[in-house]
């Protein structure tokens, strides 16, 4: 019998769509074969586990496992913790598999075993000479088949297993090519089962689509215990790892890394770095405090403003949602009276970050009305803030953190909303904090 899948969704039709009625995409239903493999599975485990009492639960202290990469310690919640799924996705070239060596080799005294379907030994171990890491408690399997695999597990018993790539895992009791939904799930489930009995902390390596979700059934991301993605514009050299799902941890943070010959370096000071090559005295550039997990850092938001050659203006941006684009220039049209109508605009966050917080809609907005008048920014000028669509200024979390990182790099004007609650006393001479309640009121006073 065969069942039609979505093979962005996973959702699950009698008959063949050429659009999904779930998430709309189109192209994306495939036939595949409804394999009777999960009732082996459920057979062989007909006896099933015993009801517990919770008052006779005992509690072991986990201790986490340091990395030795702060950045990637950061982004777990403090390390590895033993017996979890641990999905890393990214774009094709992105470095994904050059980190998930890095965390590895900083592990030590554990036993890790290198499963790739992609790649030889010989070029895993170019890969290890390159990142200058001591191969000595390394072992290496070439195989997809999830059966082989499985037993090679149960008979060496690694402390850390690496899967590189899950889309290239098969099990043959399932009747359906590598990649597909149900060979993703499956394999993925036998994964996690053996990691939970044999306590084993497995790395999974997955695609991305162009589309950027990950490659195969987004429901992939629901079997595992925590799900990185590695970010960053292929033109940049910098590399930022969020955490998508963490159920050791939390979801807020970012590690930071510069792409190097030798690995991924850790970037300790994403100020300094993001703001190394600004130029000071061009128009249409501004520094906005961003705020990832428990840390801040400073960003440069760049605007260009032009006459347009076309009968409709254009909107581009790089690093910043194109939607909220289009919001922020309706409130400087019909709030601050700014005719943008005929105007080009093209929004770009250097460094390729890609910035999603509404405290940076400020710094976007006078960015625009700089390049818009021609008139470059005090080079010592912050900025933050979220704007409504009455012009206001709304106040956003950290407000401290931003204005202590902005005086660390040696800003001395401070444009942010106009809170009460937030304390912006003893800052210390020649600092100037400008607390604003709308667009109108900053625009009038700088411009």
């Amino acid at each position: 019998m065969s069942i039609f899948v979505c093979e962005k969704c996973g959702s699950q039709f009698p008959k063949w769509l050429g659009q999904c009625a779930q998430c709309g995409s189109w192209g994306t239903v495939i036939e595949e074969a409804n394999s009777a493999s999960n009732k082996n599975i459920s057979n062989s485990r007909s006896q099933g586990a015993s009801v517990l009492d919770f008052e006779t639960i005992k509690q072991d202290n986990v201790s986490r496992i340091k990395t030795n990469l702060n950045e990637v310690d950061r982004v777990l919640g403090g390390g590895v913790v033993p017996f979890c799924l641990i999905l890393l996705g990214g774009q094709p070239g992105i470095g994904k598999s050059t980190l998930i060596l890095q965390i590895a080799g900083g592990i030590k005294n554990k036993s890790i075993l290198y499963v790739s379907g992609e790649e030889s030994a010989q070029q895993i171990k170019m890969r290890f000479d390159r990142l200058n890491l001591v191969s000595q408690n390394w072992k290496f399997l070439g195989e997809t088949d999830i059966d082989l695999i499985e037993n090679n597990l149960k008979k060496h018993r690694p402390d850390f297993i690496i899967i590189d790539s899950i889309q290239t895992l098969f099990s043959p009791q399932i009747d359906s090519e590598s990649g597909s939904i149900n060979q993703v799930r499956a394999c993925t489930s036998r994964l996690r089962n053996l990691a939970k009995e044999t306590g084993m902390t497995v790395f999974i390596i997955g695609h991305v689509t162009k589309e950027g979700v990950m490659a195969g059934p987004r429901t992939l991301e629901h079997l595992v215990d925590v799900v990185l993605y590695l970010e960053g514009d292929p033109a940049h050299h910098f590399r930022f790892l969020r955490a998508v799902k963490n159920r050791f941890g939390s979801t807020n943070e970012v590690g930071v890394f510069d792409m190097k010959e030798q690995g991924l370096i850790e970037v300790a000071n994403p100020s300094e770095i993001f703001l190394s090559d600004r130029d000071l005295n061009v128009s249409g550039s501004l520094v906005v405090p961003v705020v990832e997990g428990s840390r801040s850092f400073l960003v440069e938001v760049q605007a260009l403003v032009s006459r347009t050659s076309f009968g409709y203006p254009q909107r581009k941006s790089n690093g910043f949602d194109l939607n909220r684009l289009s919001l922020l220039i309706a409130v400087l049209m019909k709030r601050c009276r700014i005719n943008l109508n005929n105007q080009d605009i093209h929004i770009n966050v250097v460094g390729g970050l890609q910035v999603k917080e509404p405290a940076v809609d400020l710094g976007i907005s006078l960015a625009i009305v700089s390049a818009f008048k021609n008139k470059p920014f005090n080079p010592l000028t912050v900025a933050f803030g979220e704007v409504g669509l009455g012009g206001e200024v709304r106040g956003v979390k950290g407000t401290e953190k931003r204005i202590k990182e902005s005086l660390k790099m040696g800003f001395k004007e401070i444009i942010c909303p106009d809170s009460k609650n937030s304390s912006t006393k003893d800052l210390g001479s020649g600092i100037k904090i400008i607390q604003v309640k709308n667009l109108s009121e900053v625009i009038s006073k700088i411009f």
